[in-house]
């Protein structure tokens, strides 16, 4: 009974999964930020996923690893965003924690939202930020208008903010979306939105706040853009071909 009564309380913890590249100007302020969110709900913990960065990123990275004892850092060559995200949710699925938590490392988004999501983890099982007001440039706004204009085209259904890196999703459920997840995404975030939304789940969506970006530089400029912006409207097009079967395959 007593062991029963610790897993139950071990199921109400998370783990914060941020992936991070070249942010040496702001990491440590994130991570003593985040570790901060973390040290109060007991047992939690936050794992930071170095994508091949090439700057001090990642001795930082290691001497906040030191100081604190619940944060994990991991050290791989560069993947992208999307790869590193869907490895950090993988890592999850291994832990005894209830649910995961992720977001950025580019200090745009506040901590003080977090208990906004974690109080109402008990009324979904996939719960998103809504940045009401985004600080981003245009380049990034028009991608993000595109894809709202797609998934309603392609999918009937409006989810304002899909990609936000700013979540709360119970691990047990996400475990079965990466069952049926496609590989090698460049924004897997909207597909696991679309997929939970599809599934029959209520995707509650939580009002956040959002801040300019002061640091680092902005990789998707110009003929970039362009290509991310094809790569983003084929993966939406190929997934919308298969849902039914994706659907079917995700475990009951």
């Amino acid at each position: 009974m007593a062991e029963t009564k610790k897993n139950q309380k071990k199921k109400d913890t998370f783990i914060i999964v941020m992936p991070v590249y070249n942010e040496e100007h702001c990491i440590e302020k994130v991570v003593r930020s985040w570790m901060n969110v973390v040290n109060r709900h007991t047992g939690s913990e936050m794992l930071a996923i170095n994508d091949g960065s090439k700057d001090n990123t990642g001795q930082m990275l290691d001497k906040l690893k030191k100081e604190f004892k619940n944060l994990r850092v991991i050290h791989k060559t560069n993947e992208g965003h999307g790869t590193t995200i869907v490895g950090g949710y993988i890592e999850s699925t291994k832990t005894p924690h209830g649910w995961v938590f992720q977001t950025d490392s580019d200090n745009q988004f506040f901590t003080e939202d977090f208990d906004k999501l974690w109080e109402q983890r008990h009324k979904s099982v996939f719960i998103l930020g809504d940045r009401f007001k985004r600080f981003d440039p245009s380049h990034r706004l028009i991608i993000t208008k595109i894809n709202l204009m797609l998934i309603m085209i392609l999918f009937g259904r409006y989810i304002r903010d899909s990609n936000v890196p700013y979540r709360l999703m119970r691990i047990d459920y996400l475990k079965k979306l990466l069952s049926v997840l496609p590989k090698n995404l460049f924004a897997p975030n909207i597909i696991l939105s679309i997929l939970a939304l599809k599934d029959g789940h209520d995707l509650i969506a939580i009002p956040i706040s959002h801040k300019e970006r002061k640091t680092g530089k902005i990789s998707i400029v110009k003929w970039k853009l362009i290509k991310v912006c094809f790569r983003v409207v084929k993966e939406l097009i190929l997934f919308r071909l298969k849902l039914s079967s994706v659907l079917k395959k995700i475990p009951k």
